[in-house]
């Protein structure tokens, strides 16, 4: 497995790993797929500052993704970013989570514009809470019902880690 910078030629696999999730899962609160319009102009605010994005690739493939983007506009929220890591379905249990992660939390250490990682869990993924105790990240509070998807609400948790 290969962890590198995430490339132009990479979006359709980006967006494709993102939409499986929007689609079939929690781990986002989206509720309609991306376009890859609308993918690009994600793409295009990562990579850029204090905001690295990922990719591994694993056998040719792009085996998942993990970025850093703003937390807050607000300017006073610059050093504080959010953490996103998505997994291909196929690729799950398979390390990649655990190799991004710590990939990604050594590109927040490096930048000294960055202090604090935020990381917003859906409640329940179970999988994402164990990954973030293992790097450290400090559980700081659930917000009840704030999402409604697949016709439940649902809760996020939230964990920060400072670096």
């Amino acid at each position: 497995m290969e962890i590198r910078k995430a490339e132009r030629r990479d979006l359709q696999a980006l967006l494709d790993i993102y939409n499986y999730e929007v689609e079939h899962g929690v781990a986002t609160l989206d509720l309609q797929p991306k376009d890859l319009a609308q993918w690009e102009l994600w793409f295009d605010a990562h990579n850029v500052e204090n905001h690295p994005l990922l990719a591994a690739e694993t056998d040719g493939h792009v085996a998942g993704y993990a970025s850093l983007s703003d937390y807050r506009e607000k300017e006073a929220y610059k050093s504080t970013v959010e953490l996103s890591v998505y997994i291909a379905p196929g690729d799950r249990r398979k390390g990649v989570a655990t190799a991004l992660m710590e990939a990604i939390l050594a590109e927040a250490r490096r930048d000294e514009r960055t202090h604090t990682v935020v990381s917003v869990i859906t409640a329940g993924n179970e999988a994402s809470v164990r990954l973030h105790k293992r790097f450290g990240f400090v559980f700081c509070g659930t917000i009840r019902e704030v999402g409604m998807k697949f016709g439940r609400y649902l809760d996020i948790e939230n964990y920060s880690l400072t670096v």
